[in-house]
Parts: structure tokens; sequence; C-alpha cells
């Protein structure tokens, strides 16, 4: 709020006639040089005080704050957890659970067994094929 809006609002509150003071008690306005030696007034600033930052806070390194909230892998202190009970999982439940906490994306999903292949054989024996030949052929 302004000192000429505090002062107007002063003067309506004020019974009428008592307010008027006169016109040589009236101070003059500040000058610039008020404002000058406001703020010499006010001292240098000290070596040690940083302006930049809000009273009472401590400037924080970023590299301290990164360390601070670093992710932490707790695998090794759950798998002892784990091991340590006598019941074993089923592996069934065990490969859904991995599947559950897996990404679904590609580059996250295991790679595809690939199916063994049986060794092709024929189903016809040695004789079957001299009997075709003998046959079609007409050769004895």
């Amino acid at each position: 709020m302004s000192a000429s809006l505090l002062r107007r609002g002063l003067e309506l509150l004020e019974a009428p006639g008592q307010g008027e003071a006169e016109p040589g008690l009236q101070r003059e306005r500040d000058g610039p040089r008020v404002a000058g030696a406001a703020r010499r007034r006010k001292g240098a600033p000290q070596p040690g005080r940083n302006k930049a930052t809000v009273k009472g806070r401590v400037v924080k390194s970023a590299i301290e704050e990164y360390h601070k909230k670093k992710p932490v892998n707790h695998l090794t202190a759950n798998l002892k957890y784990m091991l340590k009970g006598r019941i074993v999982a089923n592996k069934a439940i065990t490969e859904q659970v991995l599947a559950q906490n897996r990404g679904r994306k590609s580059k996250d999903q295991p790679p595809k067994k690939a199916a063994k292949k049986k060794p092709e054989g024929t189903v016809f024996t040695e004789e079957d094929f001299r009997k075709f030949e003998r046959e079609y052929f007409g050769r004895p």
C-alpha cells in the first residue's frame, strides 16, 4: 500500500477539521538523497553472505543432491532374504513374477528359445524305394 493511499484512508476516518495541519508545518517529501542515505545506513554486504538466497537457506551442491537421490539396488539383500527361507517357490510361479517385473518393450524381453528341430527322417525304407522303382520305371 502506498503512503498516499494510507494518508487518504486515515483522512477519511478522522473527524472533520482535525486532521488538517498548517501548510508551514507539513514535511516535504523525501528527496533522492534520503533514499541513498538509507541504503548506506543498511551497510555494506558481509563477505560470507549470499544475497541471492532466501534468508536461512543453505546453498546445496547439485552433486550432493544427485548422490542423495541416486537409486539404490536392493537385489542382493532381497535375494539373501528370499533364499534363507526353506520353502522354494515353484519354477512356473517364479517365471511369472519375473515376467511381471520385466518391461513390456521388446528390448526388455528375453530372447525366444528356438525349437529343437527333429532330425528329418523318411517314412519309406529302401525296400519301398526299390518297389516303387520297379512299378514306376519298370526295372527289375
